[in-house]
């Protein structure tokens, strides 16, 4: 009861210990991309709620690209990449519109 999570075991056969090292390789490849997306998408909404039009245009073209690159590894679904930056658009449009 002392930690939360069971104590993994060791693969017997050497095809498991190589997928398990694989993994750990890939899960911070994964992690590292998933944590670049947040970044990108947060930083697009704090430069929206500033009301930094040029700013946000800006931040929102990069963060599509990442967005992308997320979506193609499939780290993000599809989906839920167009959703994201569809939302962001919209937001960065409502920012244009409300500043013109």
């Amino acid at each position: 009861m002392a930690s939360g999570k069971p104590k993994k075991k060791n693969p017997r056969l050497a095809s498991g210990r190589k997928r398990a090292r694989q993994d750990v390789k890939l899960n911070a490849a994964n992690t590292s991309l998933r944590s670049k997306y947040r970044t990108a998408v947060k930083n697009v909404e704090k430069a929206v709620a500033a009301g930094d039009k040029a700013k946000a245009t800006e931040l929102f073209a990069k963060a599509q690209s990442i967005v992308d690159t997320v979506a193609d590894k499939q780290i993000f679904h599809k989906n839920k990449a167009a959703r994201d930056k569809s939302r962001l658009a919209a937001k960065v449009k409502a920012l244009a519109t409300a500043t013109a």
